[in-house]
This record gives structure tokens, sequence and C-alpha cells, in this order.
């Protein structure tokens, strides 16, 4: 006889099942295949996914634009407007695939492939896979070949002032250069992603997030080329929780400040991450002549494998092909805590707290710190300058003098 915790599971996901097809069976479904679609991922599906989108968002009830299963759609850029007058979901359950042929982008659409703008309680799900198709513009990339003219490249998925937000269940693989951006977003919801790229494809920064307040990223996979999650300026209000990230930069808040902009982050959460073999681990970074602030951010529950950077601020970040001028005004780093953080570090500098001589970083604190060299090749050091810290429970290993 079944054990009652099996059957009230099972019970639990037949419940689930049922409301999932109601919900489903409920609202409008516009699949691309009605639009005139091939989805062989050789010719363009662009115009079908665009009629979809432009019937289900004039849907006067809860709509479902479709993507089916088992095929690929080829489409160029696309922007996939509201409002709409209805909630909105994209059902991605096949391949929506980018041209990968450069002269289908221009000057005015490199910066996006598929551009969600000004939708209300869109949520994106299925399952499915968002292809970049990216290989052909990493190859044509300065930082790939410094010889090459910087160019700009789309973003895969990018979504601009959108309110009420959903993004989950995906796959977002090989984007030309950044795979999502939100952007002057409120109240977003992204969980149980898995983002993929090259470790040597250039500027694939996983989910980068700026100007947006109120969002929550739970339960992804990251494995990319540059910083696995970026936060930039205008986030407030940002959880992030159960992340695996590796390859790639690690998590970063900035660059921020960069050509003496003022920049404004507040209220950032990084819990229980894990890290392997990345550039950096828990990171701030802000460039020399910059404004504002970053302050009120936690980084909690981390463990390092293998990571060059584990706990690094660096208020002298530059990121030019010549050496940065040195500047007076800097971004304010506060309040920062780095909290149950342990691991091995690939270098022997494990932690650097590097702060602006005329704005020094000041209440940073760690707390239960623990990180050592990969392979016990010696002990792990730390630098630091113009930090105001202190520490709580045991800190290994310890940055300059502290305040207790």
């Amino acid at each position: 006889m079944a054990s009652p915790v099996l059957i009230f599971s099972a019970s639990v996901l037949a419940l689930f099942f049922l409301l999932s097809v109601h919900a489903e069976v409920g609202s409008s479904v516009f699949s691309m295949q009605s639009y005139g679609a091939h989805g062989d991922g050789l010719q363009d599906d662009t115009k079908a996914l665009g009629d979809a989108w432009a019937a289900a968002c004039s849907s006067e009830k809860p709509a479902v634009v479709l993507i089916p299963k088992g095929k690929k759609y080829l489409t160029k850029h696309i922007t996939l407007s509201g409002p709409c007058k209805s909630s909105i979901m994209l059902m991605v359950k096949g391949t929506l695939l980018a041209s990968s042929e450069r002269s289908h982008w221009s000057k005015e659409t490199t910066r996006h492939w598929i551009l969600f703008s000004l939708v209300s309680g869109l949520t994106v799900t299925g399952g499915g896979t968002i292809d970049g198709n990216g290989k052909i513009w990493w190859q044509n990339s300065c930082k790939t070949n410094s010889k090459l003219p910087c160019t700009q490249a789309p973003t895969a998925l990018t979504f601009h002032s959108c309110t009420n937000l959903k993004v989950e269940n995906l796959k977002v693989v090989n984007s030309q250069q950044i795979q999502i951006s939100v952007e002057d977003c409120t109240d977003v919801r992204m969980s149980r992603m898995s983002i993929t790229a090259p470790e040597t494809s250039p500027n694939t920064d996983g989910i980068h997030i700026t100007r947006s307040k109120h969002v929550e990223v739970t339960g992804c996979t990251i494995k990319t080329g540059d910083d696995c999650l970026s936060i930039e300026d205008g986030t407030e209000n940002l959880h992030v929780k159960n992340i695996v990230c590796g390859p790639g930069h690690g998590i970063s808040i900035g660059s921020l400040g960069d050509h003496g902009s003022e920049a404004h982050v507040t209220n950032v959460t990084v819990d229980d991450v894990r890290l392997y073999g990345t550039t950096n681990g828990a990171r701030i970074k802000t460039w020399q002549g910059g404004r504002g602030y970053a302050k009120n951010i936690v980084f909690k529950n981390m463990i390092m494998d293998n990571v060059w950077n584990p706990i690094i601020i660096d208020q002298d970040y530059c990121d030019s092909s010549t050496p940065c001028k040195q500047r007076k005004s800097a971004v304010e780093v506060s309040d920062v805590l780095f909290k149950n953080i342990r691991g091995t570090s690939a270098s022997e500098e494990a932690i650097m707290l590097h702060c602006s001589s005329t704005v020094p970083c000041h209440g940073i604190t760690l707390e239960n710190v623990n990180l050592s060299v990969k392979g016990g090749s010696g002990d792990a050091k730390s630098t630091c300058q113009n930090a105001e810290w202190k520490k709580s429970g045991s800190v290994s290993p310890q940055p300059c003098s502290f305040t207790s």
C-alpha cells in the first residue's frame, strides 16, 4: 500500500496540473503556427510572432502567445509592446532562434533582439529555449580580436518599463551579448532559469538589472562569459537567492559612475550562492569621477570554489584600453555586509577592499568569513585601503586594521 506521503504528493501534483490546464483553457491562445510561421529554423518567422503578439495584446481576456514545441522559429529584431488589454503570457515550448546574419541587424536594431516594452502582467515561461545564435557576434568583438572596432551587439531578451513581470522556467543560450536585461521595471519575479554561454563569449552577462525596483531572482543556474548578475544604477530592493554561477565574472554591483555619471543602488541582498571558477565572487565596482552611492548591500551564505577574487570592492575600476585619469569624486560605498562566506580562492588575494582616498568605504562588515587558497599552496591574503570595516565572528584572512 502506498504511503500517505506519496498519496498526498501525487494528489498535489494532480491538482497543480488541473489548475494549470484550467488556466490555459480559460485563456485565448494565439499560436505562431496560426499566423504563418514555418518553424524550420531557416525561414523568417518574425512577422508571425509579431502578428500573434498583436492579436493576443488586443484580447479582452487573458491571452497566451504559443511558441509550439519541437520547432525552431527564426526571428530578427522584434519589439513586443504594450499596453495590452489583459494579462499576457508568452509560452515558449519550442525554440526562438536569432538570425546569424549580421546584415539582418541595422544600427537601430543592434541593441536588442527581442524587446518587451510597456507591458503589465506579462509572464514568459514554458520550458523552451531562447537561442541568441551569438557565435558570429563573439568572433567580431573587439574583446575577442583587439584589431576590430568595438561595435554594439544585441541583447537577447530585454524587458523595458514592464510591471508585474514574471520570467520563469526558460533556457537562454548563446546570446549575442547580454542574455537578459531588466530596465525601468517594477515588481519582477525571475525563477528557474538556465542561462548559458561559453566562458570565452564577451559581454554575455547572464541577468542585467538597471533602474528597476522590487525584483526577485531565485533558483537560477548561470554559466556565461561575463557577470552572472550585473546590478546597475537605479536598482532598488533586489533580492537574489539560490543561484549557481560559473564560469563567468561572478555577481557584480556595477560598474557605477562611468563617465562622471551619478548612480544609486540600495537595498540589495544576495543570498545562498555557489560560485565555481569565476573571476570574481561578491563584487562592487565603481569608476573614479562618479557620484552617488551604493548602500545597504548584503552578500551572505556564499560558497566560493576556485574563485579568483572572492570578495572585492574596487572604487578604481577602469575598463579601458588606456589608463583612466585620477579623479577625486567617487560613488560612495557604505553599509555592506559580507556574511557566512567560505571556500577557496584561485589567487592568494582572497579579500580586496580598494576604496577611494577622498570618498572612503565605510560601514563594511565581515562576519564569519573563511577563505583559503585552492590546493593549500599558501595562506590566503588580503589588501585594504581607505576602508573602514569591522568584523563579527571569525574572519580569515583579515584585511587592514579594523574597528570592533
